[in-house]
C-alpha cells in the first residue's frame, strides 16, 4: 500500500532546507532510579520525601509497580513550577495510589478498530496520527500510557503488538488512495461515506520532543499530499515553553509562505493555571498593573509567538482529574487567563477508562458540575468549552444535570443526565443524538449508568464494534 521511499517535491525541499533545528536542553530526569540513587541536582532531590521514595521502592518488580503503568519523567522547568504548586506536583509525581485499583482498557475506546494502516487513526472526518510515543515530562494520568509505556495490546484481529508510529510514506499514500476514491464515487467514500480526509493531527506522545527538521518533514508531506488544515498536539509550552524558540517559529513562517492554503492549529494542553501564570515566594498569582494575571516570562514568550500569527489558531483541551484541576475556582481563572492572550478553550474532558483510571477520575456529574461553576463569571467567548467524554461511537458531550425529577418518568426520580454525541465516526450517523440516563453521582464511567438508561437513540448503551475491510476501509 506504500511507496517504498517518500521522495519530496521541489517546492517541499525548497521548504525543508530553510529548517533549523537546534539541539535543547530540557535537563529532563527519567524514571525513579536517579530518586532512589541521588544522582540527579542536589536542588531537585527532595521532590520526592523519603517516606515517598521508600513507598515506591518497595513496589518494584511488583504488579503494582507503578513505572511499569507509566513511565516517570520530568523537565527542570515543570520542577521548578512545582516548587509553588501541589496539583502541579500532584500531576508528575509517581503514587503507590496509581496502582492500588488496576481496573481499566488497555486501548480505551478501542481505538485501534479504525487503524487502516500502522500509526494512523481514522475515526472521523480528520485522522490523527501518533509520530512520537514520548513527551518531556509524563503526566500520571496520561490517556495514552499504552503507547508512552510501550505496551503491547491486543488488535481487531486478535494479534498482539504495540502502537507502532506512522511513517511518512504509508501515510501519504493511504491519503491519496482515500481521497482518490472519495473523488472517483462524487464526494464520499464508496464503503466508509466518509468525505476527503482533509485535517490531520500529529499527536503522540508529543510532537514537539521531535526537532524542526521533523516535524516539517510532517508538514511538507502533508502539505503536498493535499491535506487542508494540520493540528500539533502538545502540552510542550507547560512542561519546556523554550521549544518555542526564533528557529522553530521561522520553521512555521517559511511553511506559512511555502504552503499559504493550509491551515495550521496547535492544540495546547495546560490543566491548571499554575502551569502558566507566574507566582511569587507566598505560592499567589503576580497581577500586572491594571489587575491581569501575569504570565511566567518563558511561557508567554511563546505563546505570544503562536497568537501573534494570526493565520494560525491555539485551543486548549484537557481532562478534570482528581486533586489536580476539579476546582471551579482554577478552571475560571485558567479560562479567563487563556482567552485574554489570544488562545480559546476547546474541550474538557472526563477521564478515559484507562488502565488505572480510578486513581485519576472524578465522578462525570462532579465533572459537569465543576466546569459549570467555573463558567459561572465568564464572559460568552470564555466559556465556548464544552464537557466531553469520548465514547467508542464518538466524543459525546455531558450536556446537562438535572437536580430535580421528571414527573412520570420512570428511572428519573433523583434527575437525570443528558449526553449527547458531538463527533461520530465514519459519515457521522449518530451525530447530535442524545442518551438520557438515571443519575448516578458515583459513576466515572459510562458503566455507571448501564442499569438507568432511560432513552438512547445515540446508541451509547447499543452499540456494535465495526469490523475491519479490505485496504483499511471499515464497516459495521
Amino acid at each position: 500500500m506504500s511507496d517504498s521511499k517518500y521522495v519530496p517535491s521541489a517546492r517541499e525541499q525548497a521548504f525543508l532546507d530553510t529548517v533549523e533545528s537546534p539541539r535543547y536542553e530540557r535537563e529532563s530526569i527519567n524514571g525513579l532510579r536517579p530518586f532512589f540513587d541521588e544522582k540527579m541536582p542536589e536542588d531537585m532531590r527532595g521532590f520526592y520525601s523519603e517516606s515517598e521514595l521508600a513507598a515506591l521502592l518497595a513496589l518494584k518488580g511488583t504488579d503494582r509497580d507503578v513505572e511499569a503503568r507509566m513511565p516517570v519523567k520530568l523537565t527542570r522547568h515543570y520542577f521548578e513550577l512545582a516548587q509553588k504548586s501541589a496539583p502541579i506536583r500532584r500531576l508528575v509525581k509517581a503514587d503507590p495510589a496509581e496502582t492500588g485499583n488496576l481496573e481499566g482498557s488497555a486501548d480505551p475506546g478501542y481505538q485501534m478498530d479504525y487503524s487502516p494502516v500502522e500509526g494512523l487513526l481514522h475515526k472521523y472526518e480528520m485522522g490523527l496520527m501518533y509520530v512520537v510515543s514520548t513527551c518531556s515530562a509524563h503526566c500520571r494520568f496520561c490517556y495514552r500510557e499504552e503507547l508512552i509505556g510501550r505496551k503491547e495490546i491486543e488488535r481487531q484481529d486478535g494479534s498482539v503488538a504495540k502502537k507502532g508510529m506512522a511513517q511518512i510514506p504509508e501515510i501519504t499514500s493511504y491519503v491519496r488512495k482515500h481521497n482518490a476514491a472519495v473523488e472517483a464515487n462524487g464526494g464520499r467514500h464508496p464503503e466508509s461515506g466518509r468525505e476527503k480526509l482533509r485535517e490531520i493531527l500529529l499527536s503522540g506522545g508529543d510532537p514537539m520532543v521531535l526537532n524542526n527538521t521533523k516535524i516539517a518533514a510532517w508538514f511538507g508531506a502533508l502539505a503536498e499530499v493535499g491535506i487542508e488544515s494540520i493540528r500539533l498536539g502538545t502540552k510542550e509550552m507547560a512542561f519546556f515553553p523554550q521549544r518555542f524558540d526564533d528557529a522553530f517559529f521561522a520553521m512555521l513562517d517559511n511553511f506559512h509562505k511555502t504552503y499559504p492554503e493550509v491551515g495550521v492549529r496547535f492544540m495546547i494542553h495546560f490543566n491548571h493555571p499554575d502551569e502558566f501564570l507566574l507566582k511569587d515566594d507566598s505560592g499567589n498569582y503576580v497581577e500586572e498593573e491594571g489587575g491581569a494575571l501575569a504570565w511566567h516570562p518563558e511561557t508567554k514568550r511563546a505563546m505570544n509567538g503562536l497568537v501573534s500569527r494570526g493565520w494560525l489558531c491555539v485551543e486548549n483541551q484537557s481532562p478534570l482529574i482528581k486533586d489536580i484541576n476539579n476546582d471551579p475556582d482554577a478552571l475560571r481563572i485558567m479560562q479567563r487567563a487563556l482567552k485574554r492572550v489570544g488562545a480559546n478553550n476547546h474541550y474538557f474532558f472526563c477521564g478515559r477508562d484507562i488502565i488505572a483510571h480510578k486513581a485519576f477520575n472524578i465522578p462525570i456529574e462532579e465533572a459537569w458540575r465543576v466546569l459549570n461553576e467555573s463558567q459561572k463569571g465568564l464572559s460568552g467567548v470564555e466559556a465556548h468549552a464544552r464537557l466531553s467524554i469520548t465514547h467508542y461511537k464518538g466524543k459525546t458531550e455531558v450536556v446537562a444535570v438535572t437536580n430535580k425529577p421528571m414527573p412520570g418518568v420512570k428511572g428519573a426520580e433523583n434527575g437525570v443526565v443528558i449526553f449527547k454525541i458531538l463527533r461520530n465516526a465514519a459519515d457521522a450517523p449518530d451525530r447530535g443524538k442524545v442518551c438520557i440516563v438515571g443519575r448516578n453521582p458515583e459513576a466515572i464511567w459510562f458503566d455507571g449508568y448501564a442499569d438507568r438508561v432511560i432513552f438512547d437513540e445515540a446508541g451509547l448503551f447499543d452499540y456494535t464494534r465495526v469490523k475491519k475491510k479490505s485496504e483499511g476501509n471499515l464497516t459495521v
